[in-house]
Parts: structure tokens; C-alpha cells; sequence
């Protein structure tokens, strides 16, 4: 399984609040333009004033839990205005149809936004069920990684699998899961695809649990890595071999996520509707497959050739 990381900018709760901050009061200006201004006056939003409030913190290198926690209660408190006052506009003859339809999701998004950032807030969290981290993309979570290099990625989580060269895109989420559930899936499908078990399956650790050993097992299918427990004191040469050999197999899909993200642009996906991501991403192993297809056919042609014409010495 990997990560594919989406077309956002890196999400902060204070800058999230900004950016909701800042959608209501163009929200607030649309509605009012339509009403009558000698009847109806227009709502104060104290949009300076948030401004600098939020650039006193955002600007600093470090700020302090302290700090961040105090301008993260001043900007719910401003949109909370925001949301009431655009609830008061709509009473008095406003109308949800006067906005776009990308103003009126944005404007679902920002209450949920904000009745997630005031949850965690209120009770002193940092994590919230379905938490939304971008506004113009509210599909998107935040997945938890635990590597080096990045521990959290925002982006869809996609389980694939290799066989011959070619990679079997299985399931694509934007919710986080465990990939080892899906093991007994993709063995099936290629069961269905090739009409009998493989005689293998190289998997990563996560993998390798009592459950998908034992469903392995009584269907006469080898798992790589070591067995679960306390390792054997003596390892004989040929289990040895055999480990660097499925380690080897297993690099395979390992390669091919590198390959989707290095030359094929997976490291980030600029489309921005959920569909449309996962057209892309699938789109992308298409296109994958097509070319190492391109490059047996090569091959064999060139091998065939220069077979017969003796070439080469």
C-alpha cells in the first residue's frame, strides 16, 4: 500500500480557520449586494482586524502552543459571527441560489469545518473523525504514515499488487484502513483471473499476521518472511536464500510505486474531485502496464531478429 498525495497546501488548524474566515466574508458580500441597502445594513465582519490578528501568528517561526491556541480561539469566535450573520441575511430575503455552487459546498464545508475545529477546541484535541483539511478538496484526509520523511500525508491510500511485471490497482480510499485485510481479496481475483492459487505471495510485514498465515496455509500458499514468534537460534542456508529471494520478488511492487511517483507524476495528483483522482491514479497503472506490455513486445521482436540474422557475435 501507499499514499498519494493530493494537490493542498499543507493544512495548520489556524490556517484552515483563516481560510473559512475569509470564505464567509465573501459569502457575506454576495448576499448583500442583492438586498436593499437603505432597508438592510451591511454585517461588520472585522476582516482587518482578523487579518492581522491571524498574520501576528502565522508570521512567527515558532509560536507557542500558548499562542496558537489563543488566535485559534479569536478566529472561531470570527467565524462564528460570519456563519450568524449570514444566517440573519438569509431571513431577511437573502437566497442560497444568488451564490455559485462551489460557494454554496464551500459553505457547507466551512460549518462542518467549523463544528470540527470548535470540538477539538472546546476539549482540548487534536484529532477529530473525518476531519477536513482542505476546503476546496473535503475528500481528502490525513493519513497517517509513520515514516521519516513524512509522518502524516494528505492524499487518497491505494492497495495494489504486482504479478509478472504488472501492477492490479485493488482498492483506493480517502478514508485511512489497514491494508492486510485485503490480502484474501487479492489472492481470489487472481484465482478468478488465472483459475488456480499462487504458489506464493510476497508481502510486507504488516501482512504477516496469524489470520492471513492460517487462511495461506490451508489453501497451500507460501507467505515470505519469517514465521510469528521467537526467531529459530540456527537458520539454515537455504531458508536464508530463500527469505533474499522473496524480499527480492517482493522490491517488485515497491518499484512500482516509486515508478508511478517519480516518472508518472503520482507524487501529486492536481486533479481535484474525488472521481476525478482516483481516474487519474487508476489511469496512471493503466498507462504503466501498457508500457512494460510495449516493452516485452520490443524486446521479443529484437530478440527474434537478431536471432535470426546473427548479428551480434
Amino acid at each position: 500500500a501507499t499514499c498519494v498525495p493530493a494537490d493542498i497546501k499543507y493544512p495548520t488548524d489556524l490556517g484552515l480557520l483563516n481560510q473559512a474566515r475569509e470564505q464567509t466574508e465573501e459569502i457575506i458580500d454576495i448576499l448583500y449586494e442583492q438586498l436593499d441597502e437603505n432597508e438592510n445594513k451591511k454585517p461588520r465582519t472585522y476582516r482587518n482586524t482578523a487579518r492581522k490578528e491571524y498574520l501576528n501568528v502565522a508570521k512567527k517561526r515558532r509560536p507557542s502552543k500558548k499562542q496558537r491556541r489563543k488566535a485559534i480561539r479569536k478566529q472561531l469566535q470570527y467565524l462564528k459571527r460570519n456563519l450568524a450573520h449570514i444566517d440573519r441575511l438569509l431571513a431577511v430575503g437573502a437566497k442560497l441560489e444568488w451564490l455559485s455552487s462551489q460557494k454554496h459546498k464551500i459553505l457547507l464545508v466551512v460549518n462542518e469545518v467549523y463544528r470540527q475545529q470548535l470540538f477539538m477546541h472546546e476539549n482540548s484535541l487534536f484529532r477529530v473523525d473525518n476531519r477536513i483539511v482542505s476546503l476546496t478538496q473535503p475528500h481528502v484526509r490525513p493519513i497517517v504514515r509513520g515514516k521519516a520523511g513524512s509522518s502524516v500525508e494528505f492524499g487518497a491510500k491505494l492497495s495494489a499488487s504486482c504479478y509478472e511485471g504488472y501492477v492490479f490497482l485493488d482498492r483506493i480510499s480517502w478514508d485511512n484502513f489497514n491494508e492486510s485485510a485485503d490480502l484474501k481479496a487479492q489472492v481470489e481475483a487472481f484465482k478468478t483471473a488465472t483459475g488456480y492459487y499462487p504458489e506464493s505471495v510476497h508481502v510486507d510485514q504488516i501482512y504477516r499476521n496469524k489470520e492471513n498465515r492460517k487462511w495461506c496455509k490451508d489453501r497451500g500458499i507460501r507467505m515470505s518472511g519469517p514465521a510469528l514468534g521467537r526467531p529459530p537460534k540456527n537458520i539454515s542456508k537455504e531458508t536464508k536464500k530463500q527469505a533474499q529471494l522473496d524480499e527480492r520478488d517482493r522490491n517488485c511492487i515497491e518499484g512500482k510505486f516509486g515508478e508511478a511517483k517519480r516518472r508518472y507524476s503520482l507524487d501529486r495528483v492536481m486533479t481535484k474531485l474525488s472521481n476525478t483522482s482516483e481516474t487519474a491514479i487508476a489511469i496512471t497503472f493503466l498507462v504503466m502496464n501498457i508500457s512494460a506490455l510495449l516493452r516485452r513486445i520490443i524486446m521479443t521482436f529484437f530478440c527474434i531478429y537478431f536471432g535470426k540474422n546473427t548479428v551480434f557475435p
